[in-house]
């Protein structure tokens, strides 16, 4: 069973790290990105994708826990009184 369940997983992943590639592969038309007056120099469309992408796993976390932080002190206060 194991084994069945690393093949599938390899699987999963190989077909995610294909997907990926097709997307970058396909999305090599340069783009500028400006925003309030601010402009980024041009690079592919992949770049600021993946970019914002892992922007997004780094900060997602800490506003969960953020979230939790504040629901726990509500608790608590609303325990106390």
């Amino acid at each position: 069973m194991r084994g069945i369940k690393r093949v599938f997983l390899m699987l999963v992943v190989l077909a995610v790290a294909l997907m990926v590639a097709a997307f970058v592969l396909e999305n090599q038309q340069g783009v500028s990105l400006s925003f309030l007056g601010w402009a980024t120099m041009q690079l592919p469309v992949a770049v600021y994708v993946v970019a914002a992408l892992i922007v997004g796993l780094l900060i997602g976390p800490f506003f969960c826990v953020l979230a939790a932080s504040v629901r726990r002190n509500k608790r608590a206060s609303a325990a106390r009184g």
